[in-house]
């Protein structure tokens, strides 16, 4: 039997996205309804009234008789009410897919298992300060389609592999993936899957950054597609990376001309001048000027809960990031921060666990065996961490967050850094990884 759809669109799975999606599409002159699991799903009164809205399971009737279905990012496509209108040729998409539609403004997308956060806001911040009317948000702070009410002449949209999956021809202006390691592994099965989605984002690009460091990272595009790189080594000409001096000064580069002291920014660590020169090939991308990019970058201060300087007691320096809730960000927080004291005979405290979402945390091991001096394992999966990473460190546990900053504080001296880097989710011990930032700064600021 043909379903006469007449224009539907409804959206799936409410939340701060969705809410939004129903918002821009209602305002838009769409015939618009909304449908969600729970009985009483966030932002449901800050809808429309006349919305039809179907609360308490996802209403397959409802999905059957959509045009189109805007997903919300939280929400797997194999769910079956949304297998089920596939299957019947009810075409799937994000709100991203939405904004591309609605505008032909350029965007710069930016993806990546990790610093995707930080990379966006200060991409975002290089633009502003270079006068370009800018808009940033997307898997950050505000929903993209939000991001229209301020009509800028340029989006910067931080994406998530779950808003690729059904995000098709994104014709970024320029876009970059930042570095592929194991995470969602849940939702997408497998790497292969994970990589798949990631690289949605190139389809239709006009100009590519990829990491040299980080091979997943570069895409197949046609050969006439401008492509430039950035990585921690010495670059080629017109590329960014890093250049040594003899004394050790590591400055920030663009093939042979050396443009920044990595000193002279208040982010420090390996993996922040990695974020920073991937800024400058997104900036350059769009024609920012390079004098202003540099200059943001000896401002920006970097964000909380991403390797955060917190405070330093007794020459022992405290660093929040919180928001390492997988390998890849961990990885990056303790060798950056690692690589940097290990000339000073100086080690890294650890704070690791929580909820381990199925990653393989041997891939700890060969940077615990350089840098840590002990790890404090905490939470549902410690044991399982433990395992892993055996004959690595000194190994301790703790039984909450304030024990394993104290039995840090035991174990460090002058020049250490005790790091917060959980590589989980938090959601066994907090209501989310900003909470278990919070109470680490708490903590932190409580020692003396």
């Amino acid at each position: 039997m043909l379903i006469q759809r007449g224009g539907l669109k409804v959206v799936a799975g409410l939340g701060i996205s969705g809410v939004s999606a129903v918002n821009f599409l209602h305002e838009k002159g769409y015939r618009v309804a909304v449908t969600d699991s729970r009985a009483v799903p966030p932002g449901h009164n800050q809808i429309p009234a006349d919305v039809q809205t179907s609360f308490g399971q996802f209403d397959q009737d409802l999905l059957l008789q959509a045009e189109e279905i805007i997903i919300s990012p939280g929400l797997d496509p194999k769910q079956p009410e949304i297998q089920a209108a596939i299957d019947q040729g009810i075409p799937v998409v994000s709100e991203i897919q939405i904004l591309r539609r609605m505008t032909d403004k350029p965007i710069v997308a930016i993806t990546g298992s990790n610093a995707k956060s930080t990379v966006t806001t200060l991409i975002g911040l290089m633009a502003a300060d270079a006068g370009v009317k800018v808009a940033v948000g997307g898997n950050l702070g505000r929903p993209a389609l939000d991001l229209t009410n301020d009509d800028p002449d340029l989006y910067i949209l931080e994406l998530s592999s779950f808003q690729l999956e059904t995000t098709s021809h994104l014709n970024a202006e320029v876009a970059v993936v930042l570095n592929i390691s194991e995470d969602h592994l849940d939702r997408h099965g497998d790497m292969f899957g994970y990589h798949t989605a990631k690289h949605r984002i190139f389809q239709g690009v006009k100009k590519v950054v990829y990491n040299r460091d980080d091979s997943l990272t570069r895409p197949l595009v046609p050969d006439a597609t401008p492509m430039q790189s950035f990585g921690l080594n010495a670059p080629d000409m017109n590329q960014f990376g890093v250049l040594r001096d003899l004394d050790g000064t590591i400055w920030l580069a663009r093939g042979r001309e050396r443009l920044l002291k990595s000193t002279d920014m208040y982010m420090q660590g390996l993996h922040n001048i990695a974020n920073a020169l991937a800024c400058l090939a997104l900036g350059e991308a769009i024609s920012l000027p390079l004098d202003v990019m540099l200059e943001t970058l000896k401002t920006f201060k970097g964000l909380e809960h991403r390797c955060e300087f917190v405070k330093e007691v007794q020459g022992v320096r405290y660093y929040n990031d919180s928001k390492g809730t997988n390998i890849g960000a961990t990885l990056a927080a303790l060798d950056g921060l690692g690589a940097a004291i290990e000339s000073q005979g100086a080690k890294v405290a650890i704070i690791l666990g929580g909820q381990g979402k199925g990653q393989d945390f041997k891939a700890l091991r060969d940077s615990l065996s350089q840098y840590s001096k002990t790890a404090v394992l905490i939470g549902e999966d410690r044991l399982l961490i433990e395992e892993a990473i055996k004959d690595t460190t000194s190994i301790l546990h703790a039984q909450s967050l304030k024990e394993a900053v104290m039995l840090c504080q035991q174990h460090t001296q002058s020049n250490d850094v005790v790091l917060l880097s959980p590589a989980c989710a938090s959601f066994d011990m907090f209501s989310g990884y900003p909470e278990r930032g919070r109470q680490f700064v708490n903590l932190v600021n409580e020692l003396n």
